[in-house]
């Protein structure tokens, strides 16, 4: 969103500078790289013409920036986002978050979260931490969400999870074979390798501990029941990998290319979980 537009003609010492550069004198409370950015979108012209970010300045050009709103700033903004509200009173509602949804605004997901959309069917949780949220689901995870309504409801239900007064339970189908319930007791940290992913890691990974219980089998596939005694980004989806019985779909953890059988599908369509 442009928040502000400034139109300056370029004065004759900033002649052989890039134009990022000599914005950037002109302009020194934003940063190059933000000020390439706005060049990049468009933003930035010379002239009335759209230029790149090496284009060499001569001086006397008419210079038009249009000052972009910050993308942290979208974070706590109400956005008109539909969300399957399943039950409700004063004190709470649950939600059921679809898979895809971001819950928390973050780098790279500053809008179009589950924050956004309770600020906008409840104006009222402006007032609380996190609108409410007292627990996070992962982006493509799928499942049901407590939020608070007001503070007393917000510490409580904090402090009960806290107290492992209250749980959380996950249901996967998981690639094999898996014949009695287990644990997996393995640490959990960043992968070595790939940033963006975790992984077991004996030497800086922090203690994880996945509790699973079969409630049926399939051909190739089990439906489980997963209770977790942590709560490790990726936790299951690691956990399952690391013992070979991977979710069916993960994109990152799963296995590649190999999408469920028919069977599977057919059987799941005549399930009510």
């Amino acid at each position: 969103m442009t928040i502000n537009k400034k139109q300056i003609l370029i004065p004759p010492e900033l002649n052989g500078l890039r134009i990022d550069s000599a914005v950037h004198k002109l302009l020194p409370e934003y940063s190059r790289g933000k000020i390439q950015a706005w060049i990049k979108g468009g933003h930035i012209t010379i002239d009335g013409q759209t230029i790149s970010s090496k284009k060499k300045i001569i001086g006397g050009e008419n210079l038009i920036i249009e000052i972009q709103e910050e993308e942290e700033l979208k974070q706590f903004r109400p956005e008109n986002i539909d969300i399957d509200i399943i039950y409700e009173d004063k004190d709470i509602f649950i939600v059921n978050k679809k898979p895809g949804m971001v819950v928390h605004p973050a780098a790279g997901n500053w809008g179009g979260t589950l924050l956004n959309a309770i600020l906008f069917h409840y104006p009222e949780n402006e007032v609380l931490a996190r609108a409410g949220i007292v627990h996070r689901l992962d982006k493509d995870t799928s499942g049901l969400m407590v939020v608070a309504r007001n503070e007393k409801a917000q510490l409580n239900l904090i402090k009960q999870l806290q107290d492992k007064e209250v749980k959380r339970e996950y249901r996967a189908i998981v690639w094999g074979q898996i014949w009695k319930n287990g644990t997996v007791n393995e640490p959990i940290g960043r992968h070595p390798t790939n940033r963006v992913r975790m992984a077991v890691n004996k030497i800086h990974g922090k203690e994880s501990v996945t509790h699973y219980d079969v409630l049926e089998r399939f051909g190739q596939h089990t439906y489980l029941r997963c209770n977790l005694e942590t709560g490790r980004t990726h936790q299951i989806r690691v956990h399952m990998s690391f013992i070979k019985s991977p979710i069916v779909g993960d994109p990152a953890y799963g296995m590649k290319k190999i999408i469920p059988l028919k069977q599977l599908s057919d059987e799941l369509k005549q399930k009510s979980f």
